[in-house]
């Protein structure tokens, strides 16, 4: 079988890493641009031992950026979650991390005009996952994104150059509300009944009280996934949930058609706890603790677009998260300390007026470039399939 060169970067942005498109180099037909990503990928083999993923949610991922035609805005661009064992094309949510990569792609690229002396640049980009504005500041060498640094984030273990990713009004871009139900509600998965909380921020997230499945919140994520009935059960009340607020009219549609969001997170009150790498962390360093699950398998650390979802809601007032948090609304750029399995993030927080909407959220990532080149696609077969969650949002009443 003949196979097809497409030109191809290999991104890092935060904790994701990614296959980067230049929307040029790509067919305009959605069949064929979804050809190339599971292929480029392997969506096929849960071990994507056939492409360049390595079965995780955080590496099966795709970014395709092309110049904007929208006024003060330079740069645009569709992330896509890539199914793992499964031909899925997701563009209903979005990747927090890669944001920073995608300003790194814009300068490496050309798509913004820096002087040779720059030091950094603040790039203009609209996310159409999300249909908002997005400000990612790089910072600069000899004209291109900077690498080399002295900022060590989170789940990375060599420091880097910072980016800066502020998301302004990031609130309601999936449901029409950043609160589509009540604060708290109930959900009820079997003959249990569970209180949650659904915010659309960024990617629309569920929240449960770690409590609430006799769980502290510090356990080893190695316990968790060992509990294969509490895995479960999240991901039961992760599809109720896309039923509640209209994405699907049965868990089984949910489960279906809309895999990648809502995410679900299991949080808890400040605690003592180490991380996988074996770093202790004090209760006193954290405003909350934090675990997800993203594509039913739980995140190594915790999503970009769940950082910025969960740091807001420890401070909207009647959330659960704010419940458990430590740490209340004063100032507008508020950090919020968020406890994940590999350490600690700081999400910047500004609030409305009234305190009851999100203003904007941001988050300091480093990003690499690891790979340009061409990756090679073979010919489509007639009976190959695949699988494009469509979502249909209805009225929430």
């Amino acid at each position: 079988m003949s196979q097809t060169a497409i030109p191809c970067s290999v991104y890092r942005g935060g904790t994701s890493r990614g296959l980067f498109f230049n929307a040029v180099d790509l067919p305009e037909n959605t069949k064929a641009r979804n050809h190339i990503f599971t292929h480029a990928i392997d969506a096929y083999n849960p071990s994507q031992i056939n492409g360049l993923g390595s079965g995780t949610s955080h590496s099966s991922k795709v970014v395709v950026i092309g110049k904007s035609q929208r006024e003060n805005i330079g740069v645009e661009y569709t992330f896509y979650q890539i199914g793992i064992g499964a031909p899925i094309v997701d563009d209903q949510g979005t990747c927090g991390n890669l944001m920073a990569a995608v300003g790194a792609f814009a300068v490496d690229e050309g798509f913004v005009e820096v002087a040779p002396e720059a030091t950094s640049v603040t790039v203009h980009v609209f996310n159409t996952n999300i249909n908002r504005e997005v400000k990612i500041d790089v910072p600069l060498h000899q004209g291109k994104a900077k690498v080399s640094g002295d900022y060590l984030m989170p789940g990375i273990v060599t420091p880097g150059s910072k980016y800066s990713v502020n998301i302004m009004h990031p609130g309601a871009g999936k449901t029409g509300k950043t609160a589509p139900l009540d604060k708290i509600s109930k959900i009820k998965v079997g003959k249990k009944t569970y209180d949650m909380t659904f915010l659309d921020i960024v990617n629309p997230f569920v929240y449960v009280a770690a409590a609430d499945f006799g769980l502290r919140g510090t356990e080893p994520t190695s316990e968790i996934t060992a509990k294969q009935n509490l895995m479960d059960r999240l991901n039961c009340i992760r599809d109720e949930a896309a039923v509640a607020v209209g994405f699907a009219d049965s868990a089984e549609e949910a489960k279906a058609t809309v895999p990648a969001i809502p995410k679900i997170a299991m949080v808890a009150a400040p605690q003592d706890y180490t991380t996988t790498s074996g770093k202790e962390i004090k209760a006193k360093e954290i405003d909350i603790l934090a675990k997800m699950i993203s594509m039913e398998k739980l995140h190594r650390t915790f999503a970009g677009s769940g950082l910025y979802n969960l740091a807001a809601a420890a401070l909207l007032p009647g959330t659960i998260p704010n419940q458990l948090s430590n740490t209340r609304y004063t100032q507008e750029n508020q950090i919020v300390r968020i406890g994940h399995p590999d350490g600690i993030a700081e999400v910047q927080v500004s609030l409305t007026e009234d305190q009851e909407d999100v203003f904007s959220v941001g988050l300091e990532r480093t990003a690499r470039r690891i790979m340009k080149g061409e990756v090679f696609i073979p010919e489509k077969k007639e009976e190959e399939t695949e699988y494009v969650p469509h979502l249909h949002i209805k009225e929430v009443t």
